[in-house]
């Protein structure tokens, strides 16, 4: 087998895709019948050529893949990948390196204390936080709220590391009523199940109520963790991280903020998103650079003001983990897994790229072009936009005169994700059916919003006619 051939081969294979990739149709073209006839059967007894493995993958696979890392998808807050990044990826898989200890990867070591480094001065965040480089936005929530229940219960006299969760003293979490998905999946992982779960009510555009909290935690006792939002995943809206701080470190909780894509917005101009600006005074953050900053994917970041609390509730100890005794790094004390890949990598290698002015750029360029679509979904009179236009989120409904808004904008979706131009999504939102627009790939341009804008209007009108 001739290694470097197929590097090479693999180089023109991906260098073939990217070049097409502005052009082809947004949605994946085979069935899953197909799919599973292109690619299944049974296990081969005898091996392959690789190289005919590798071309076989790539031409079955094809029809198959979404261009969900191009510039006309808009569904999911998904971001692409940078040239830098990618490229960075590609060596980080070439050199096999494990994060887990300084010892096994000096290099890796180095790069996710500079990376974290980087990270909390463009975040704005106490330069003494600790980061951990975990797989997504779910792991960086998971993180962040063990550190919180850790040291929550902690001050109540109770050490989780020690004694588990069968009978501390009960644990009251607040969330708001549109909290992300992964944060409740996060705290079902952690132990804390529904029953433990408060939600706060929040405004028209999903903002956590101050006031509502402050009900909520009057007639609470015990050990509490209120979980707020950078970025409503529907509107882009920021609860008021910095009043509600105050409110629970009163009571001497723990504040976690899921700012999956919001905690971006702390790079952007001033006037792009002011309430990123208030975000220090939480005690734990999670987000996750595929958005923003637009690196390959298993690149989730978790931030912990308090540095002690994070290494206690997630670090390792065995006799052969041969940790550097703080002489280094050792990645497993920030993080739920020992063995990963080196994925601080394409985070340093983005950030030296781009450098704090060009992360401010693409996140600007976004909100801006989100607010283009907007207005280019004014023309159709069906059309409703139901969000302030705060950062890059658009969220649409289509309302005939007399109809049924719930039934069209399910159609309009539908039709739009069929005819390929761009991919969007739609989820249910204050009760109503809803279009999401999620503006969040750096190579996305004006000609990009222009075109997907016609062929979201063109498909208003026909189902409407």
């Amino acid at each position: 087998m001739d290694e470097h051939a197929l590097l090479r081969q693999c180089l023109e294979l991906a260098s073939a895709y990217l070049d097409g990739l502005p052009r082809r149709p947004v949605r994946a073209d085979a069935s899953l019948g197909e799919l599973r006839s292109r690619l299944g059967g049974p296990m081969p007894p005898e091996g392959t050529d690789p190289a005919r493995v590798l071309e076989a993958l790539a031409r079955d696979a094809d029809p198959g893949l979404v261009a969900s890392a191009g510039p006309r998808y808009f569904g999911f807050v998904t971001g692409g990948s940078l040239p830098v990044a990618l490229a960075t990826d590609w060596l980080v898989s070439a050199w096999d390196q494990n994060a887990a200890l300084y010892v096994m990867s000096p290099a890796a070591a180095v790069v996710e204390e500079v990376a974290s480094a980087w990270l909390l001065e463009l975040f704005g965040l106490p330069a003494s936080a600790s980061v951990g480089f975990v797989t997504g936005c779910q792991m960086a929530n998971f993180t962040g709220l063990a550190a919180a229940r850790d040291a929550v219960l902690r001050r109540a006299g109770w050490d989780v590391e020690e004694e588990g969760l069968q009978g501390a003293p009960p644990l009251q979490v607040f969330v708001g009523a549109e909290a992300h998905v992964t944060v409740l999946s996060a705290l079902r992982m952690l132990g804390l199940g529904s029953r433990s779960i408060s939600r706060v009510a929040v405004d028209s555009q999903g903002r956590m109520r101050p006031e509502e909290l402050q009900r909520l935690l009057d007639a609470a006792s015990g050990p509490i963790i209120v979980c707020a939002q950078a970025g409503n995943v529907n509107t882009g809206a920021f609860d008021p991280v910095e009043e509600i701080a105050a409110l629970v470190h009163a009571r001497e909780g723990w504040l976690h903020v899921d700012g999956a894509f919001g905690l971006w917005a702390a790079a952007a101009s001033p006037a792009v998103c002011p309430e990123a600006a208030n975000l220090a005074s939480a005690d734990s953050w999670a987000t996750d650079a595929h958005k923003w900053l637009n690196v390959p994917y298993d690149s989730g970041i978790a931030i912990v003001a308090d540095a002690a609390a994070h290494r206690a509730a997630l670090t390792a100890r065995a006799s052969y983990l041969l940790q550097s005794g703080g002489m280094g790094r050792d990645g497993l004390d920030w993080v739920p897994e020992a063995s990963r890949r080196a994925r601080a990598f394409p985070i340093y290698a983005a950030l030296k790229t781009l450098g704090r002015r060009g992360v401010s750029q693409i996140v600007d360029r976004c909100c801006r072009l989100a607010r283009r679509m907007a207005d280019a979904m004014r023309a159709e009179p069906s059309a409703r936009i139901l969000n302030e236009i705060t950062l890059n989120q658009v969220l649409v409904r289509f309302e005939p005169p007399g109809g049924d808004g719930d039934a069209l904008t399910r159609a309009v979706i539908a039709t739009v994700q069929q005819e390929g131009t761009c991919w969007l999504g739609g989820a249910r939102w204050q009760d109503r059916e809803v279009m999401r627009i999620s503006v969040s790939n750096w190579s996305t341009t004006e000609s990009d919003i222009d075109r997907s804008a016609e062929a979201i209007l063109a498909a208003a009108r026909a189902v409407s006619h």
